[in-house]
């Protein structure tokens, strides 16, 4: 059955009646800003290593915090994917509709020309990776994440999957420009799945070249990282390199065709299993494949569901519902709009993946759209809840073909409940904003007013309605039980992040570095690091301030 979604056209509940709370984000920091002041606050080579020791073996351990100075003991390893999940017969590396696998093993393509390193993150390079900084000076390093040589031991692989894109089954996917090099285990026991992207051809390029260009590259390194610090959940990246080898794009599909750089951005995730990784297998009917699947998942990532468990597979939706609903009210808790909410971009594991066409919404607009090629604005910022539950709804009839009619029932009542979950996370991020304590009735009218009428405006304590509004918040802390000024301050600043990263932030440092300029790259990365805290860098370059004239026009698209 399809599960009754109870939404309004742009709001996420039944009940609410301001559905401005949907469509809200904290780049309002004039609002915040003042409600925090005191009294009112071809094919890699494989590089030879001398050993594969594994890292217990060189003395490891949790309550050690020791770091590699290379990577001649480093090892990744793809046996725990491959001993359970099957993988493609098919060795050679060529366009073509693949069955009955879940990876197909291809080899990253090298660049030809020579290849420098934009920027690293030193924090998944030594907090995920159990390497030490200098690491990244090194040419092993260099060969490594650019694609060039592959661990010993490692063999790279890519991933076959499906997925609704804008709302239309577009069959056969997967990865078509990423190279999953392996796993990684680190010294907190943590197993880290490593991939290139941007590293070459592999048999699910359709009519790509395998290549990313730097453009997008220096986007999804940085905001990889800057959601990280947010607190949002996402994939991270640990390195972006870029060649001088040419890559042709008609970035807005207008037949305005340029060259560009050639770069590969070293991404880490727990997993890189997504809706579509499951879709792909219902819609060929590959049912035991999609067990397998299931169950792989759940014993690796879902420890609170017994995989021997009868209702097993509900018991994971039950979750994924829940987190999915979460990630998604936090997106919109600092106006994040992803761009592009295909099914084969909403990880399995509800982070954040796929960085492509995404912006922050600079002012109140609830049909912001980033992404110049969502010609229908289905993506706009006012439907990525609705999205979500579409998104949902595609993992369910992938379930259904492994459900008995009660769980069937089961997982569609679980379904109908994720608007509420919704619903009351987004409320619970807000209030937080606003320094509120407990529950009162009229919180949700009152976020919501601030936000619908005074979004948007440069000057908001001269609006007509502002002391009107501040003498009901003013009345709505005094009901905050054992709180104080002070303390309230204390909260808010930690939920209200002073910098995202816009859109014209990105583009800005996106031509310094395609004239190889890394410099506000860099900048960007050290400040995005820090996004709750103010920085005399950020505010001298205008990071805190309405976007500059010449970012009027600005666009992005799916070309990249």
């Amino acid at each position: 059955m399809t599960p009754r979604s109870g939404f309004p056209s742009c709001c996420l509940t039944p009940r609410l009646q301001t559905p401005q709370l949907l469509l809200c984000c904290v780049t309002c920091h004039a609002v915040l800003c003042s409600l925090v002041q005191p009294g009112l606050e071809a094919r890699a080579r494989l590089v030879h290593l001398p050993s594969n020791r594994s890292n217990q073996e060189q003395g490891y351990c949790e309550t050690e915090a020791r770091l590699a100075s290379s990577l001649d003991f480093w090892t990744l390893s793809s046996e725990n994917l491959m001993a359970v999940l099957p993988v493609d017969p098919v060795k050679e590396n060529y366009v073509r509709k693949v069955k009955n696998c879940i990876f197909s093993i291809a080899f990253p393509t090298p660049f030809k020309s020579r290849v420098r390193l934009v920027a690293v993150s030193k924090e998944v390079l030594e907090d995920i990776l159990d390497l030490d900084l200098s690491v990244s000076e090194t040419d092993a390093f260099i060969q490594l994440v650019s694609g060039e040589k592959i661990v010993f031991g490692s063999i790279p692989l890519t991933h076959r999957y499906g997925g609704h894109q804008f709302g239309i089954w577009a069959d056969q996917l997967g990865d078509g420009r990423a190279h999953l090099l392996g796993i990684y285990r680190n010294r907190q026991g943590e197993k880290w799945e490593l991939q290139l992207k941007g590293s070459g051809k592999t048999p699910y390029s359709r009519n790509g070249d395998g290549r990313a260009v730097l453009r997008s590259s220096v986007r999804e390194f940085l905001c990889s990282e800057a959601m990280h610090y947010l607190g949002i959940p996402t994939s991270r990246a640990a390195s972006l390199v870029v060649s001088d080898d040419e890559v042709w794009r008609d970035q807005f599909y207008n037949g305005n065709i340029v060259k560009e750089r050639g770069a590969v951005v070293l991404r880490v995730a727990k997993s890189w299993f997504r809706i579509g990784s499951l879709e792909i297998l219902a819609h060929y009917g590959e049912l035991d494949l999609l067990r397998s699947l299931l169950d792989f998942i759940i014993q690796e990532h879902f420890p609170s569901v017994n995989v021997q468990e009868p209702n097993r597979y509900v018991d994971f939706f039950s979750i994924v519902v829940s987190e999915t609903a979460q990630l998604i009210a936090l997106w919109m808790s600092v106006g994040f709009a992803h761009g592009v909410c295909n099914t084969d971009n909403f990880s399995l594991l509800s982070i954040t993946i796929d960085y492509g066409p995404f912006g922050f919404m600079e002012a109140y607009n609830p049909d912001f759209v980033p992404n110049t090629s969502d010609d229908e604005r289905r993506y706009k910022i006012g439907n990525q809840a609705n999205i979500g539950m579409f998104n949902l709804n595609k993992l369910l009839q992938a379930l259904n073909l492994l459900l008995d009619r009660g769980q069937k029932h089961l997982a569609a009542q679980i379904l109908e409940e994720y608007p509420i979950l919704y619903y009351t996370r987004f409320t619970e991020l807000f209030k937080a904003k606003l320094g509120l304590l407990g529950e009162r009735k009229g919180d949700g009218d009152l976020i919501a007013f601030l936000l619908h009428q005074f979004w948007a405006l440069k000057m908001i304590s001269k609006h007509q309605l502002f002391p009107a509004w501040v003498s009901q918040y003013l009345l709505r802390l005094k009901s905050n039980i054992n709180d104080s000024d002070s303390e309230r301050r204390k909260r808010m600043t930690t939920v209200n992040p002073k910098y995202v990263l816009k859109n014209w932030m990105a583009e800005s440092a996106v031509q310094k570095a395609e004239r190889n300029d890394f410099s506000e790259v860099h900048l960007l990365q050290q400040i995005l690091q820090h996004p709750f805290q103010k920085h005399s860098a950020a505010e001298k370059a205008g990071y805190s301030s309405p976007p500059p004239a010449w970012a009027e026009g600005l666009r992005v698209s799916c070309s990249s």
